[in-house]
């Protein structure tokens, strides 16, 4: 997996044992390999419109496959194991495009070139067939989330919170089917905002923003943004929340210290949060945050004062209490779509995504 925050590929190696449900998961590796600096430039680049941009998407894809292929003999390695042993690679790719609303999304990485230079199987391609059904073609996520989280006693929210965040509401038992839907904003703001001004990539531990004090006034206007009015199913990505719209948002607010910002940009991640969070799971109890947003320490207070101001007491951990780490939920949760479209079983649900119905998702590219 590699996503919104262009950072880098995160890899696991899983295993489904046969004849047990899928939800059934032994993790046997994780690695991390990160993207060099002119790979992230040639991709965020591809976030918008530019000269010869089909030529430079190729290139790009190709890198990309080179990465996620040095990504797969890492975790061989770890395990000492061979590609005859691997059944497939499910391999998101790096969107670069999410326009549901004119029915297409793009996912870059050359799939094709990733199954040449690994000999293995390689599924790809999640997200096409939920949009050709009609659906947002994400978030994804919260399939998995209800295989592997889901409490039959306690109903739960999953945020993802990675470049976007996203939210998936677990019911217990006795309650309604499972909704998911994007947010808006998790990292890919503050990332924006801290490289424009001291150069780094993204807020470790939040320090920067905890020594900023949150301009409430800007707070409220980036909250103002119709996506937010919208119900579900929705998604969304750095099509509209990029760093031109952060900066139209900042007009009004010329002499606004930079660490000022970056505490409102925080605050902002968490409202919109909480706010999602308290319209559609009023009943929770138990939030359990996975992304890189888990790590950062301003955040997670930000967010979990805003659901005490909003539903009361809420516990707000990361996903290492329910056994998995925050780094692997993403990529542990496309090697079970992969799983399932070996299967030949649905991967969406169309409650979360607002598809017509059920459906396989993926595209194999045979060794």
């Amino acid at each position: 997996m590699s996503g919104t925050s262009l950072d880098g590929v995160d890899g696991v190696l899983a295993a489904f044992p046969d004849g047990v449900p899928t939800e059934r998961i032994t993790m046997l590796g994780a690695a991390y390999v990160p993207f060099p600096t002119i790979l992230r430039t040639s991709l965020m680049e591809l976030q918008a419109s530019g000269d010869n941009e089909i030529h430079r998407e190729a290139l790009a894809g190709n890198a990309l496959a080179r990465h996620y292929a040095e990504c797969v003999r890492e975790l061989l390695a770890q395990a000492g194991m061979s590609i005859q042993s691997i059944e497939a690679i499910g391999v998101h790719g790096q969107t670069i495009r999410h326009r549901p609303e004119y029915g297409y999304t793009r996912q870059t990485g050359n799939p094709a070139l990733l199954a040449e230079l690994t000999g293995i199987d390689v599924i790809a391609d999640f997200r096409s067939r939920d949009i050709a059904a009609g659906g947002q073609g994400a978030p994804l996520v919260p399939a998995f989330h209800q295989a592997v989280f889901a409490d039959a006693m306690e109903a739960r929210v999953v945020a993802n919170i990675g470049g976007i965040s996203n939210i998936s509401v677990l019911p217990n038992g006795g309650q309604a089917h499972v909704i998911g839907f994007d947010t808006g904003p998790g990292n890919v703001l503050m990332d924006a905002w801290i490289a424009q001004h001291l150069g780094k990539d993204y807020d470790a531990d939040g320090a920067w923003a905890a020594s900023g004090t949150v301009i409430a006034e800007l707070l409220a206007l980036l909250q103002e943004e119709a996506f937010f009015k919208a119900s579900p199913p929705k998604s969304t990505g750095r099509d509209l929340f990029h760093s031109t719209w952060l900066a139209s948002k900042l007009q009004g607010f010329p002499n606004a210290r930079p660490s000022d910002v970056q505490a409102t940009l925080a605050a902002f991640t968490a409202a919109t949060l909480a706010d999602a969070i308290a319209a559609y799971a009023d009943q929770t109890k138990a939030v359990y945050v996975c992304g890189g947003g888990a790590h950062n320490k301003f955040l997670m207070l930000r967010l979990q004062d805003a659901l005490f101001s909003r539903l009361g007491k809420v516990w707000v951990q990361s996903t290492d209490a329910l056994g998995i780490s925050p780094n692997h939920v993403e990529a542990l949760a496309f090697a079970w779509l992969a799983h399932r479209f070996s299967l030949r079983k649905p991967g969406n649900l169309p409650t979360v995504t607002g598809a017509k119905g059920s459906r396989i998702l993926g595209a194999l590219y045979p060794a």
